[in-house]
């Protein structure tokens, strides 16, 4: 099997044009590449799509092999391998997800897509605002908002001081989300510029989240400390999130994707 490994910001993933190849499992096969000691290394498996609505279909998988229905890091990079491969001839398109269509506008050098923009649709907010809630005995407020998947975003100082590893599952399958969760810790800098860290279900802490960037910088927004449009610092680089609040109701989010490697993969034993 013919591969390409992607990465938008840190956030990594290990993409299949379905075009081309066949993928007979692709639950196992995303825990397989996602193994950084013995498989590709990843936070999960994206396969590329034909569609009967859409220009092309993303279909995302967790590390753990649950999938997801929408990824904002993974979506940018199915845009630009889609632009850069030819798949499709044109810089805007449509691409078909779990959580709906979203629409993609290239911005371009050398024939080569370098910043995607993602018309991320209209966020829903899933929570009181703010909601408390307990965990491993301590309180805490979060802002519920999903994006085509559901995040818990936290404000809070000293983020880099925050020990995920040990406290992220927690959060993630607390009983307030039955579901699971994907959670963000955020320090707001400014008005126009916030820090995140996030814990993702099923992955674990990953260097960036494209949706969790867009369901921080609405939940900035709603609570009052930023304005519409944010820059999001996250571990691997950084995203611009405008919510067009007053018209469409939209969030475009903004970054770039780049293609790390090609390579060939054997599943004759998956």
């Amino acid at each position: 099997m013919k591969f390409t490994k992607m990465q938008g910001i840190g956030n990594d993933y290990v993409y299949i044009n379905c075009f081309e190849e066949t993928v007979p499992d692709p639950v196992e096969l995303s825990k397989l590449v996602s193994d950084r000691h013995f498989g590709i290394g990843s936070d999960g498996l994206i396969l590329i799509c034909p569609s009967k609505v859409a220009d092309c279909r993303m279909r995302m998988f967790n590390a753990d092999g649950s999938e997801s229905a929408m990824c904002g890091n993974g979506i940018r990079c199915v845009g630009k391998y889609v632009f850069d491969h030819k798949l499709v001839d044109k810089a805007e398109f449509d691409v078909e997800t779990d959580a709906g269509i979203k629409h993609i506008k290239i911005t371009e050098e050398n024939n080569k897509a370098v910043k995607i923009t993602v018309d991320m649709g209209i966020p829903e907010v899933t929570s009181t605002l703010p909601e408390a809630i307990v965990i491993d005995g301590k309180d805490y407020e979060f802002i519920g908002i999903s994006v085509g998947n559901p995040h818990a975003v936290y404000f809070m100082d000293h983020i880099d001081e925050l020990d995920l590893e040990s406290i992220g599952p927690a959060f993630e399958f607390h009983e307030r989300f039955p579901e699971r969760t994907n959670s963000e810790y955020i320090e707001v800098k400014s008005r126009d510029y916030i820090r995140m860290r996030v814990w993702e279900r099923g992955s674990g802490e990953t260097w960036a989240c494209g949706t969790g960037a867009t369901a921080s910088a609405v939940a900035s927004v709603l609570s009052g400390r930023t304005e519409n449009t944010v820059e999001v610092e996250l571990k691997g680089g950084n995203l611009t999130i405008f919510w067009d609040r007053e018209k469409s109701g939209h969030v475009f989010m903004t970054g770039p994707a780049v293609e790390v490697f090609e390579g060939e993969f054997d599943i004759t034993n998956l």
